[in-house]
């Protein structure tokens, strides 16, 4: 766990290094919170702005731009997001993804969901295949924040779901 902790605090600060536009490595940071009084669980994902551009563009008849006027952009994003990122009862009954938007951040985006539950939960099963369908070395790190405690996961081609309790 204190890999991935520190690998989320490299990733987010490799920006502020000077880096280029281009990185070396392909990754995403999911923040999960089980929300108990409001019974949802609230997701932040943090995104490279290239990188799911290139995802977004895939089968689309010209470069898809997520500073592009209109709703086309966060149409596109919540379709991939909703179709790449799936959360379920541990049962495996589906629950569905809310996007409600998304803001610009140095060399990437945050997209921000919410997944209302039918009651108090302590644990749900996760899908986070994001972008693993155009990068092979994808990582997809998902840090959880529920009933009081701390805990992060990886999902990488090939473990794309978890059952995540707490």
């Amino acid at each position: 766990m204190r890999l991935l902790a520190a690998l989320a605090a490299a990733l987010l600060l490799f920006p502020l290094a000077g880096a280029a536009p281009l990185h070396a490595y392909h990754s995403t940071i999911t923040e999960l919170r089980y929300n108990a009084a409001k019974k949802q669980l609230e997701l932040s994902v943090k995104v490279f702005t290239d990188d799911f551009e290139r995802a977004l563009s895939q089968g689309q008849p010209a470069h898809v731009n997520l500073t592009d006027a209109g709703p086309r952009p966060l149409a596109l994003a919540t379709a991939y997001l909703v179709r790449t990122l799936q959360v379920s009862t541990p049962a495996g009954a589906p629950l569905p993804l809310q996007v409600l938007g998304m803001q610009a951040e140095n060399d990437g985006y945050w997209f921000y969901c919410k997944v209302s539950l039918p009651g108090p939960m302590a644990g749900v099963k996760l899908r986070q295949a994001m972008l693993l369908d155009v990068f092979g070395d994808e990582m997809n790190i998902v840090n959880i924040e529920a009933g009081g405690k701390k805990q992060s996961a990886l999902f990488r081609a090939g473990h794309e779901q978890e059952v995540l309790t707490w």
